[in-house]
């Protein structure tokens, strides 16, 4: 298993990892098979969405936010339940096919980080299941 470290810049963050994964694939000479993600942290998330247009990542932070927003009735202590919520939504979890040493991915497609409590330094657990 690979952790990788990812530093979050605002409380609400979509950050592309894609690079930093295919670096894993290469690095450890992965052709084929099957790459497993898992976020450790109830305040994020993961998901796969289109990487082209900036505006996609602003568009999914905004809805979000309309749906759940920072201040509702909540119970939960630390004033972070919207955040719980979010990563609800997002899911902790992704699989990606490896095939040729590269990441299966559509056209426009990235994998992104989602940060719903930060800024902070996140981790994330990358497991290999070779074909």
């Amino acid at each position: 298993m690979h952790t990788l470290t990812v530093k979050t810049a605002r409380r609400e963050d979509l950050v592309a990892i894609t690079a930093q994964l295919q670096d894993i694939v290469a690095v450890n000479g992965w052709q084929s098979g099957m790459l497993f993600l898992h976020c450790p942290h109830t305040t994020a998330g993961l998901t796969v969405n289109e990487n082209a247009d900036p505006d996609v990542v602003r568009d999914v932070l905004a809805t979000l936010s309309r749906l759940v927003p920072k201040e509702g009735d909540y119970r939960h202590s630390e004033g972070n339940s919207d955040a719980h919520v979010k990563a609800s939504c997002m899911g902790p979890g992704l699989s990606l096919i490896v095939e040729g040493g590269r990441i299966r991915l559509g056209t426009w497609q990235g994998v992104f980080f989602c940060e719903f409590d930060g800024p902070r330094n996140r981790q994330l657990w990358v497991q290999w299941m070779g074909a």
